[in-house]
């Protein structure tokens, strides 16, 4: 070993190397979010919402019935507690009834579920308490006051807040926003992601590839992992490495997009061509992040608008790595999710693992429970080849090994980043 390799103790400034933490600081900084749209609430799932949505009316809007039964005053129930009591039924109220009625001391309404109380009725005895009966009801039980009734503004009182801005909008704050009367919602639209694969030796898939040729993995692998992400995904395809085309197609991208991310376009002499075709574009900072697969890779804010524009590697093990780590932050930060990253948890290793010196390893592994005690445990996949896709699809996570580490032995904790989660 010679004085200026790295070892497992080199810090990554002492190399040339920048650190993992401060290429992702750098990167987020730059995050751009969409201006917030007011959409209709069906097209609102998976949003982030944008405002305070403040209840205009109470929920439920007036007093109903929880239950199908009798509507009555709960004081003349009261003996029920001790012998039946029989009571004149003098109408019939059906969910959706509009007709005002008002109940006297001693009678009782049969009422529907989600039925409107007559006025003086603070209680619904269920029918099963009931003999059923339509001229004349008997009651076995009494009920208290309010029972089986959603009162005016159980749920929701006018005033409140019904979704706070930064909630992602699921099902149930669509059906709250119904429930409150709004159809439209402001948003947080999904960042808009250009992916863009560079090559003269890449065909697309409904090809058969000629000597020396290859698919074109990255543009659907990436543009599959900016979904993931959260982002309204276009995938340009296979730009050839004309330095004209390629300046091109990325200033029409910059025009539509929250980033733009151009595989094979980091690291020896076509990385160099591609950066020279983008300089007119604006600054791109070329760099080796203290990594490990991915380290070649670079980053400018180019066009008028300054747009994220990552270059990344053509390995394709190697891109989707950089994605997982760089740009997919980047996405969830313009989405304005609070936390732009993965869930991560500790867990035991079941083999032992290596990594390269000096650099953060994020290597593949699946990730399992132990069912008697909870504890997470890890089991890495493949070698440390970098070329191996196939074992990035077969994990459900990443191994994080620090740049101070070089090998752990099995039954050691490690740090592991969930990945997307198998249905």
């Amino acid at each position: 070993m010679t004085g200026t390799e790295p070892t497992a103790d080199t810090p990554p400034e002492a190399t040339g190397l920048r650190s993992v933490d401060d290429q992702l600081r750098l990167l987020l900084d730059a995050a751009v979010r969409p201006r917030p749209v007011r959409v209709a609430i069906s097209e609102a799932q998976g949003l982030l919402c944008a405002e305070e949505v403040v209840a205009e009316q109470a929920l439920p809007g007036f007093d109903q019935a929880a239950v199908d039964g009798y509507a009555v005053r709960s004081v003349d129930v009261r003996a029920a507690a001790e012998e039946p009591v029989q009571m004149p039924v003098v109408g019939e109220i059906p969910a959706g009834s509009r007709q005002p009625r008002r109940l006297q001391p001693g009678q009782a309404v049969k009422v529907a579920t989600g039925a409107p109380l007559p006025t003086l009725a603070d209680a619904v005895v269920p029918a099963a308490h009931t003999d059923g009966g339509v001229a004349k009801v008997e009651v076995a039980h009494a009920v208290p006051s309010h029972g089986y009734v959603r009162r005016t503004g159980e749920d929701v009182q006018i005033g409140d807040v019904a979704v706070r801005r930064g909630d992602t909008i699921g099902s149930a704050q669509v059906g709250l926003l119904a429930a409150v009367g709004r159809a439209k919602v402001l948003v947080h639209p999904r960042p808009r992601v250009s992916i863009i694969s560079v090559g003269d030796e890449l065909v697309d898939v409904d090809r058969s590839p000629a000597a020396g040729q290859i698919y074109d993995v990255n543009s659907y692998a990436l543009a599959a992992a900016a979904r993931d992400a959260g982002a309204e995904v276009s995938r340009v395809g296979i730009v050839p490495l004309d330095p004209r085309r390629l300046r091109e197609t990325v200033e029409g991208r910059l025009l539509m997009s929250e980033v733009v991310v151009v595989a094979g376009g980091a690291g020896g002499s076509i990385g160099e061509e591609v950066q020279a075709a983008l300089s007119d574009l604006g600054d791109v900072d070329t760099t080796r992040v203290a990594m490990h697969p991915g380290s070649t890779q670079a980053f400018g804010r180019l066009g008028p608008d300054a747009v994220p524009t990552f270059l990344i590697p053509a390995n394709p093990m190697s891109a989707l790595v950089v994605f997982e780590i760089m740009v997919r932050p980047l996405i969830r930060a313009a989405r304005g999710t609070r936390n732009p990253h993965r869930r991560a948890v500790q867990a035991r290793l079941l083999s032992p693992i290596t990594s390269t010196p000096g650099r953060r390893g994020f290597l593949r592994g699946q990730l399992l429970r132990d069912e008697s005690n909870g504890e997470y445990l890890v089991q890495p996949l493949g070698t440390g080849g970098t070329h191996l896709l196939a074992s990035l699809a077969e994990a459900n996570c990443l191994i994080n090994v620090p740049e101070g580490l070089t090998e752990v032995a099995a039954g050691e904790q490690v740090r592991v980043a969930f990945l997307a989660q198998r249905a």
